[in-house]
């Protein structure tokens, strides 16, 4: 789940090498924390919010394939 992230944010940036996900386990739960630099936030997220919407579909798609809960942050 991580690299599907790190490879869509990736993308979508100006600064490829600034994109960082961290992933974490919380009880039943992985949780992926997105960080992008300050200037590319709103390419992330899109007008109001749709491709951030759209990102967190797509992961979690991919993760119903593998019967896990996966939840994304974006910072």
């Amino acid at each position: 789940m991580r690299e599907l992230v790190l490879d869509i944010a990736k993308a979508l940036v100006d600064n490829p090498d600034e994109v960082v996900v961290e992933e974490t386990k919380e009880k039943d739960e992985i949780v992926l924390k997105l960080k992008v630099a300050q200037d590319d936030m709103g390419k992330v997220i899109g007008k109001q919010g749709r491709i951030a919407k759209a990102i967190r579909t797509v992961v979690r798609s991919a993760a119903n394939r593998e019967n896990i809960k996966v939840s994304l942050e974006i910072l």
